[in-house]
């Protein structure tokens, strides 16, 4: 008997859902009210989300070129070892375990419990257990089977766009302009006003940049391109229609949004989505919206527990990772054991509370990393043997103004908190030593990725 190997079970319709039920999660429901304070105008607001929309787009193409070159478990850390060294791909994986993507799964799932905690009181210790709960129900799902894994996944993200295309209908049938009374009601409620509100040029640039984390997550798909049918060509197209269906639900709330609600109620609301409903079905809509985000955050959390183990699990296989991260169950032909650390440490940095200053220190920094897999391209395109089934429309245009937004990201984050930037950025530096450390304790062997798989 050989050994095991992962199962082709991915099709088109699961890998889009995949995109799409990933990025979508809570940030919808809460994230405009910040935009709208910073680009305080209906144009302005409109203009945030369809560029955000196109550079995740933009990146989405890059991605996509490079998937179909390279269709292999581990995506984006395969990516940056082809282009540049393992040791960058290897920094990619250190930080997502230790902190980027371990820390959202955390940062989510006690999103998720805070929201069940909206119909139970359960305090802090009951939020976490839930939390905690979220993550290893998921993990277990996952454990048994991508095609389970991905079925779930699947079965919520139509949930929740079936949902939000409900909450659109019904917001433009039964909505108008709240009455008076109403808006300055929930404008009191919510203390965290407008103050910040800057307008112009860096206004913009900063309802961008949280327009664009509002749409994180859209790069996951490509870690599971060994599960994928065809992934040369459905990981590409997943991408293309995963973007395109995101950006037209987040247009379609925030129109929805701002024609229920005025202009500065919007702005001073701290739980925008929920007063939107309040103010169509009275105050027991924020029950119906705690629901659906409910429903969307579990959804999201699905395709996460999904998406990392691929990318240890290909560490492992690349010599990079212990090797045990790389085994593959006999029965359920998933990397069963990555799925097991995952959880574990997803859980204790629930647990301990710490997740939230290791997210917010280093999820930035995921954006260096992206606007490197961008530059990349232009040097693989120089190199001979590279030959994507899909190439990228607008070469070099788009990934120049990826490239472009991710050094705005960036730049934004270390001007305006340098000291928290540093420490981000040192704990994600702090893999480097680790991985030369590695390599010696193996002998001279190098580790990483075999381009020719």
């Amino acid at each position: 008997m050989g050994t095991p190997q992962l199962e082709r079970s991915i099709g088109i319709v699961r890998a889009t859902a995949m995109v799409v039920g990933t990025i979508i999660g809570a940030s919808i429901f809460v994230q405009p009210s910040l935009i709208t304070g910073q680009v305080p105008s209906i144009p302005g607001v409109f203009a945030v989300w369809a560029v955000a929309g196109l550079l995740t787009l933009f990146g989405a193409l890059v991605c996509a070129e490079l998937a179909s070159a390279y269709p292999r478990t581990g995506g984006v850390y395969v990516f940056l070892s082809v282009e540049f060294s393992p040791a960058v791909g290897f920094l990619w994986g250190w930080a997502m375990f230790w902190s980027m993507h371990s820390g959202i799964l955390a940062a989510i799932a006690v999103v998720f419990a805070r929201y069940v905690g909206y119909f139970a009181p359960i305090g802090d210790t009951g939020v976490r257990l839930v939390a905690i709960g979220g993550i290893l129900i998921l993990s277990a799902v996952n454990y048994i089977g991508v095609r389970q894994g991905s079925a779930l996944q699947t079965a919520f993200t139509i949930g929740k766009v079936v949902a939000i295309v409900g909450i659109v209908v019904a917001g433009f049938l039964l909505g108008s302009r709240v009455p008076e009374h109403f808006a300055v009601g929930v404008a009191s409620a919510a203390p965290e006003t407008a103050a910040g509100a800057a307008g112009g040029l860096r206004g913009f640039v900063l309802a961008l940049i949280a327009g664009l984390f509002a749409f994180g997550g859209w790069h996951m798909v490509t870690y599971a391109g060994d599960e994928t049918v065809r992934p040369e060509r459905t990981i590409p197209r997943a991408l293309l229609v995963g973007t395109l269906v995101v950006t037209a639900c987040y247009i379609a709330l925030n129109a929805v949004y701002l024609y229920i609600l005025p202009l500065e109620t919007v702005i001073s609301s701290s739980r925008v989505a929920a007063d939107a409903a309040d103010a169509v079905l009275g105050y027991g809509g924020g029950a119906v919206m705690s629901a659906l985000v409910i429903f969307s955050t579990f959804g999201a959390l699905s395709g996460i527990v999904l998406a990392g183990p691929r990318v240890y699990y290909a560490m492992a296989n690349d010599g990079l990772l212990f090797r045990w991260f790389g085994e593959v169950h006999p029965r359920f032909r998933t990397p069963h054991r990555a799925i097991a650390a995952q959880a574990v440490w997803s859980s204790v940095l629930v647990v301990t509370g710490t997740y939230q200053a290791l997210f917010t220190r280093v999820v930035y920094t995921e954006w260096i990393f992206f606007g490197l897999m961008a530059a990349g391209l232009f040097l693989l395109r120089r190199r001979p043997g590279y030959a994507p089934r899909y190439t990228i429309w607008g070469f070099p245009v788009v990934p120049v103004v990826f490239v472009l937004s991710t050094a705005v990201i960036v730049g934004n984050q270390l001007i305006s908190e340098p000291g928290e930037s540093a420490f981000g950025l040192l704990l994600v530096l702090v893999g480097l030593p680790v991985y030369y450390i590695w390599l010696r304790a193996r002998g001279d062997e190098r580790g990483g990725v075999d381009a020719s798989r």
